[in-house]
């Protein structure tokens, strides 16, 4: 028996030390590359842990894999995936942990079974990454935390709830990662909203030079143009644009 399992006590200093690092690269690092420290991290903390995987929900619903400590193993999540069953779908996707010995659970997900067999894994333990509600208060679901174990019934309770610590820089790490991506949407609809606004400018220069019409009169043609081909008004006015250099 290892001294890191005999002794909570130096288990749980290794758990606040991890975390702690964690924390601070999940304020400064793109998403991946934290999801995979918090998978690594996760596996030297945990004695019977042999390898990790971070499950991740898209925008669209689907499942993929954020990070693996052992690209050998994203198999048997991906076989999951596919078949939307399995430890690591019922963990991130009904917000519970799930610990699952391989082979007890082959009639309800027996693609995991024998993905899970075939690969050698005989224990599986998965905690969802759950986001604090913003709108109604409810936690949301973005991924799942996988531990896998070639150990034969490995992981305990104490495991269990070292990894619902381990989910908190993750929470730390999805949040920040979205503050990021809403941060670089709104930069590039500014962007866009700019060249749109010059484009429009520039076109309605040419129609008052061709025209000898005023900006109000110009701008009207180009709202005119947008109504009857149904197109917005910077599309016209890029294409009017276009129609110059030809």
């Amino acid at each position: 028996m290892t001294e890191s399992r005999a002794d909570p006590l130096v288990r749980l200093d290794h758990v606040a030390a991890a975390l702690e690092d964690l924390r601070g690269q999940a304020a400064t690092q793109p998403l991946e590359e934290v999801a995979r420290g918090i998978a690594e991290s996760a596996v030297a903390t945990l004695p019977d842990a042999d390898s990790a995987t971070i499950t991740a929900i898209a925008e669209d619903g689907h499942l993929y894999t954020l990070a693996a400590t052992d690209e050998g193993i994203v198999g048997i999540d991906e076989c999951q995936y596919k078949t939307r069953r399995g430890p690591c779908v019922e963990a991130s996707t009904r917000r519970h942990p799930v610990h699952a010995i391989v082979g007890e659970h082959e009639e309800e997900w027996p693609e995991f079974t024998a993905s899970a067999k075939a690969a050698g894994v005989n224990t599986y333990l998965s905690v969802p990454v759950l986001l604090p509600g913003e709108v109604d208060g409810e936690d949301e679901v973005v991924g799942g935390l996988d531990l896998y174990s070639f150990t034969a019934r490995a992981f305990d309770d104490y495991d269990e709830q070292v990894m619902r610590l381990f989910t908190t820089a993750a929470c730390e790490a999805f949040a920040n990662a979205r503050r990021w991506a809403a941060t670089q949407r709104k930069i590039a609809q500014l962007e866009t909203a700019l060249t749109s606004r010059a484009e429009i400018d520039q076109a309605k220069g040419v129609l008052m030079a061709i025209h000898g019409c005023s900006a109000d009169e110009a701008f009207g043609r180009l709202v005119e143009e947008s109504q009857r081909t149904n197109t917005k008004l910077a599309v016209v006015a890029r294409k009017l644009l276009e129609s110059l250099k030809r």
